[in-house]
């Protein structure tokens, strides 16, 4: 082999760090926003959120003030005693304070700052804070376990059990992920286990403990008095025919069970008052509120998107620093320039991640004004690459923009994501967005006769005679995305 030169030419897209910023923060959610932006703040002297410089400022207000107090309080004590001050000079005579008897003096104040109306920390009306927060599941289980007669070693295995709860108050992973969370020293059997595990499905919630559905359901019916009217039924009922019941197929069940259909509907209506998550009522996970980005309004006759001016950062450069730049030293200022340099870029990428958005918001809306106007039915099909066309940009912009953003409406709030989806041909030539169609199934279910509900094929023809072509397996896994149940379980006898 020979060594020789080539020459090659191509084009190649290179990513500045400005721009590799900028697609970093387009994708962020608020809260994922905020949390890099007080992150990069306390990394960059040069940077300050605006509650902080108004903090900062009211400091030096307030500084300035008690420096004019002190001023004019020397100046009068000056004018006071021209002679100035001396050792010998009188005290002031103390006086007594005057202490009525008819009212109670409040001892309660810690080192003498007890507020005015010596409440301590009583709020307005005298009550005490109530700010304890919720009991857990697992609290209130080990609460009772406190107060169970138990020996040491099946106490030891019931806090294991209680520990591998989940929220609905399931044993989801099974006896052996307990035994394997035993403490060696135990050498607990599986047999041990379950009867502890017994123990506590008769614990407040009823039912907790259980592996399965049929367990935690047949858990609670045996807490009912055994003269209880179709207790026994539906405990056969749970523990052998729970799909039948679910199916809402009484005849059948009646059949099975060799019980008359009236006994087997008192069954069925003691079954359907369990809960079949006993510990759902006690999770004490925090709800999460969503705060939009957008706000869609009417104005007139046309729709308008406005930023929401809480969702934005209020991200500015700290003056104080900027002017110590040109004091600094050289290698100072070279690093001060450098952080500056950064602040401005990001301040600018915050800028057009706002515009950004407001401008994709703003096309969305324009494109599905219909729904804002009518509800989900008048819905328009709408793919990422109209949108992208609209304004200018490419589809991945579009798809990082509309991810965990959301708009207000007068219909509520929705990720712009909700906005999209694909169409179904019309008998009109036009297109009907699957999310419309959804919604004219959900409403033709709702308005069924429950003795004879529709089967996948008679909502099918019932969208055909509305003009839109669709299959009866595309009604299947429609009906399926809104957790509908099939024709057969949907069906009420009475």
């Amino acid at each position: 082999m020979k060594p020789g030169l080539q020459f090659r030419l191509n084009q190649q897209l290179a990513l500045t760090p400005q721009l590799q910023q900028a697609i970093r923060l387009l994708q962020l959610s608020q809260l994922e926003l905020a949390a890099e932006l007080r992150q990069l703040a306390e990394s960059n002297p040069l940077l300050e959120f605006a509650e902080d410089a108004t903090e900062e400022q009211a400091e030096t207000e307030a500084d300035g003030e008690y420096d004019s107090e002190f001023e004019s309080l020397s100046s009068a004590s000056s004018d006071a005693a021209p002679g100035g001050s001396d050792a010998n000079d009188e005290a002031p005579e103390w006086t007594e304070p005057e202490i009525s008897s008819d009212e109670p003096i409040d001892f309660s104040s810690n080192n003498g700052s007890g507020n005015g109306n010596g409440s301590g920390n009583r709020d307005e009306e005298g009550m005490e804070p109530q700010n304890a927060a919720a009991e857990s599941l697992q609290e209130h289980l080990l609460w009772q376990l406190n107060l169970t007669p138990m020996e040491p070693r099946a106490k030891a295995i019931a806090t294991v059990l209680i520990d591998a709860l989940n929220t609905d108050g399931y044993l989801g992973e099974g006896i052996d992920a307990v035994l394997a969370a035993l403490p060696p020293h135990l050498k607990a059997t599986a047999e041990e286990v379950e009867a502890v595990r017994r123990q506590l499905q008769h614990f407040d919630p009823a039912g907790v403990a259980s592996i399965d559905l049929p367990d935690c359901l047949r858990a609670q019916l045996e807490q009912f008095d055994p003269s209880t009217p179709f207790r026994d039924l539906a405990l056969r009922i749970v523990e052998h025919e729970l799909e039948l019941l679910a199916r809402n197929d009484m005849a059948k069940l009646a059949r099975r069970l060799h019980a008359t259909e009236e006994e087997t509907t008192g069954a069925a209506i003691l079954i359907r008052s369990l809960d079949p998550r006993p510990g759902a009522a006690m999770d004490t996970t925090p709800v999460e509120y969503v705060a939009p980005d957008v706000y869609a309004r009417k104005d007139g006759t046309r729709w308008r998107v406005l930023l929401n001016p809480d969702s934005q950062p209020k991200l500015s450069l700290n003056h104080h620093y900027c002017s110590l730049i040109a004091q600094a030293r050289s290698e100072d200022a070279s690093w001060m320039r450098g952080q500056l340099q950064e602040a401005r870029w990001l301040i600018k990428s915050l800028e057009s991640r706002a515009e950004t958005l407001l401008k994709v918001a703003d096309a969305i809306v324009r494109r599905q004004s219909a729904f804002l106007d009518y509800g989900p039915e008048a819905m328009q099909p709408l793919v990422l690459r109209e949108v992208a066309e609209e304004v200018g940009m490419h589809e991945s912009t579009i798809s990082r923009v509309t991810t965990r953003k959301y708009i207000h409406t007068p219909r509520g709030t929705y990720e712009l994501k909700y906005f999209f989806s694909s169409g179904v041909s019309t008998e009109d030539g036009g297109s009907a967005s699957a999310t419309a169609i959804q919604a004219m199934l959900r409403k033709l279910v709702d308005n069924e006769d429950p003795r004879k509900p529709l089967s996948d094929q008679a909502l099918a023809e019932e969208l055909h005679n509305k003009g839109i072509q669709v299959a009866r397996r595309t009604v299947a896994k429609y009906r399926e995305i809104l957790r509908i149940p099939s024709s057969s379980e949907r069906q009420r006898n009475s």
